[in-house]
């Protein structure tokens, strides 16, 4: 085969850089291994090929390439990329240690492991390692409460993988609307999994475990919104996809989410059946924040039909896993719940102490729906004692960060204790103009304000 026929096409005269980087790269291998330029060459092309080659000139064939990559004794993949197999196999090894120490170990020591990992596959133009990086790095970010960095970090995965299919950037698309949903911003959340879960089943080839992920997600803030009917609807859809997932850790983020919705029905036996199920698939995994959610879930199905010291026991148990890590958000979020059982067991000075440190580290763009739990949760215990002026500043503050955040159930019961207040107090017009208020913001049910539910599997 003669130097011409193997050129990849003819001569270009200005060298473009990656074969510049490629000759450079032929190169080197050859003089670390004491070879000369006829000796790489041979028999199949000739010195002055290999110089051409060397010097950025030519783009080698995939047969040239292959044939030089033998004489140097590396790799096709490592020679054409730089790539070699061992540092691509070190760089993966390096991101499943960074995992497992999110799961099991601290956030914040996962996120200089992933920070590592995220450079070399940069450097090794890995995009697919690099978006597992920032997809780790988000979850850390999740985890420590630094929204605006999780946000940033999912939207850098899913730009990496933009021509891949979508199944493949539904963990960082779920990962974003997750921080989105925690902002307060409920019904940008909806949209996001929404639409994903629209645009993967009328594609026609629905993958499940893409979809038991944006279902099981979802959950969350189709409760926070009020819309219970389609909660319960994404909670059945998960269930029937369930038994084609092979994720156990999926599975079981499933269930959590199911639990959820059979609560808000009433149905605490079968949500603490699906919980225990969770808490046991957690604890082979080992995965300690998930453990701590199915805590403190327990902690709420007991608060719901009043077992208040077995309610305070879990939700505590919850708070201090979650605190041991330094998930601060989640912390604060259990906190709120621990606080309720608090006052409903008659310890108000001490429910009152905690909701009081928590809204030092909740807000509207931090926590903003258990921030306006808080507020009612004070509010409530203002009215208990008899001070109607600091139960209406609470429950006003309550109203200012849940409207935004659009969570229409929180809404309404709140403005029917903020009326029920007014009307105690004879200020019966603006009772009336607030009970009005919070029936205008609750949807139907089974409805958001976003338009009709999303597509069905095909299945």
């Amino acid at each position: 085969m003669s130097d011409r026929e193997d050129r990849g096409g003819p001569d270009r005269g200005q060298a473009q850089s990656g074969d510049r980087e490629l000759g450079e790269r032929v190169r080197r291998l050859r003089r670390e291994r004491g070879l000369t330029q006829r000796q790489v060459a041979e028999p199949s092309y000739t010195a002055g090929y290999i110089s051409t080659l060397e010097a950025g000139r030519v783009r080698p064939s995939e047969a040239a390439l292959r044939h030089v990559a033998d004489r140097l004794g590396v790799g096709f993949d490592e020679l054409a990329t730089g790539r070699s197999a061992r540092l691509v196999g070190e760089v993966r090894l390096r991101a499943t240690d960074a995992r497992r120490e999110l799961a099991t170990g601290d956030a914040r020591t996962a996120d200089a492991l992933f920070r590592a990992v995220r450079e070399d596959a940069a450097r090794l133009d890995l995009p697919e390692e690099e978006a597992a990086a920032l997809l780790g790095l988000g979850e850390c970010a999740l985890e420590t409460g630094g929204l605006p960095q999780a946000i940033a970090h999912f939207q850098a995965a899913e730009d990496l993988l933009a021509d891949a299919p979508l199944h493949r950037r539904v963990p960082a698309l779920r990962g974003r609307a997750t921080a989105h949903l925690l902002s307060g911003d409920l019904r940008y959340a909806c949209y996001l999994l929404e639409t994903a879960i629209d645009r993967l089943n009328t594609a026609g080839l629905p993958d499940p475990e893409a979809l038991v992920l944006l279902y099981s997600a979802v959950i969350a803030p189709y409760m926070d919104m009020g819309a219970h009917t389609r909660a319960a609807q994404a909670a059945e859809l998960a269930l029937a996809l369930a038994p084609r997932v092979e994720d156990p850790a999926l599975v079981a983020r499933m269930h959590r989410g199911v639990a959820r919705t059979l609560i808000a029905e009433g149905r605490t036996e079968e949500a603490a059946e699906h919980l225990v199920r969770a808490q046991e698939m957690y604890r082979r995994l080992q995965i300690r924040t998930e453990l701590a959610h199915c805590h403190w879930m327990r902690g709420y199905v007991h608060a719901q039909v009043g077992e208040l010291e077995q309610a305070e026991t879990e939700l505590r148990t919850a708070r201090a896993l979650l605190l041991e890590r330094r998930a601060e958000l989640f912390a604060a979020q259990v906190g709120v719940e621990l606080g309720d059982v608090l006052r409903r067991r008659g310890r108000a000075g001490e429910a009152g102490e905690l909701l009081d440190g928590l809204l030092e580290r909740l807000g509207p763009e931090h926590g903003a729906v258990h921030a306006g739990g808080a507020h009612r949760l004070l509010g409530l215990m203002a009215d208990e004692r008899g001070d109607a002026g600091g139960a209406e500043r609470s429950s006003r503050r309550d109203l200012q960060l849940l409207r935004p955040a659009g969570a229409a159930g929180d809404v309404a019961d709140l403005c029917k204790l903020l009326g029920d207040l007014l009307h105690r107090t004879g200020r019966t017009e603006e009772a009336v103009a607030v009970y009005r208020s919070g029936l205008a913001r609750y949807a139907a049910a089974g409805t958001t304000t976003l338009g009709p539910a999303p597509v069905e599997p095909p299945v």
